[in-house]
């Protein structure tokens, strides 16, 4: 999945987690995993009409894999496939890259509930925010999330992003229009402690 973006294709790790560029021989990880986690990620994503299971199924993944080449190619995302103990088991995208004066990204992830509460998004997103910032050559990054999202805004609370707006009716997702809570990082915030993922460690010690 090579590209022009900065920093990207890139690997990132600590311990048991790791980022990677997807391969297309994902796609039988990617959809075991997406079919079993429909409860726990359905309600929560701005997914294409149609059964679960068809748009998660390994023939879905190949459509996923080009759309995701293809904006990495032109230099707006770097997607990440999450893995913990060498399984893949979530995502992460650094998406709407904006590049110049504003310099910024929004951040989505995901994971299996079956390894939830681990610290493995918390981790991944420290890694993927330390390489923004650095050989990613961006200055913000931003999340919004579902107010009724308990887990994923606890993600970033414990990383220490700021709470700074609420989103009316914002994105459309599980068939209505939903509000969702803006939160932002910028890298002067975490400069001082030497990155997201140096931070984080001491948030879990």
């Amino acid at each position: 999945m090579l590209g022009s973006t900065p920093g990207w294709p890139a690997t990132l790790a600590d311990g048991s987690v790791m980022l990677r560029p997807y391969k297309r021989g994902d796609g039988r990880a990617w959809s075991a995993v997406r079919i079993a986690n429909q409860q726990w990620l359905a309600p929560w994503e701005s997914a294409p009409p149609g059964p679960w299971a068809e748009m998660n199924s390994t023939r879905a993944f190949g459509y996923v894999y080009q759309d995701m080449r293809r904006a990495a190619r032109r230099g707006e995302s770097m997607p990440f496939a999450v893995c913990f103990k060498g399984e893949l088991v979530g995502h992460l995208n650094l998406g709407n890259i904006v590049r110049r004066a504003f310099s910024s990204a929004y951040a989505g992830y995901w994971v299996d509930h079956r390894v939830a509460g681990q610290g493995v998004i918390p981790t991944a997103l420290a890694l993927a925010v330390d390489h923004a910032f650095g050989p990613g050559g961006l200055h913000r990054i931003e999340v919004n999330i579902r107010p009724e999202n308990r887990p994923s805004r606890r993600v970033v609370e414990k990383l220490g992003f700021r709470e700074e707006a609420y989103h009316q009716r914002y994105m459309h997702i599980d068939g209505n229009w939903r509000d969702h809570l803006g939160y932002a990082l910028t890298s002067e915030e975490i400069a001082a402690e030497g990155g997201l993922l140096a931070r984080w460690r001491r948030v879990r010690a």
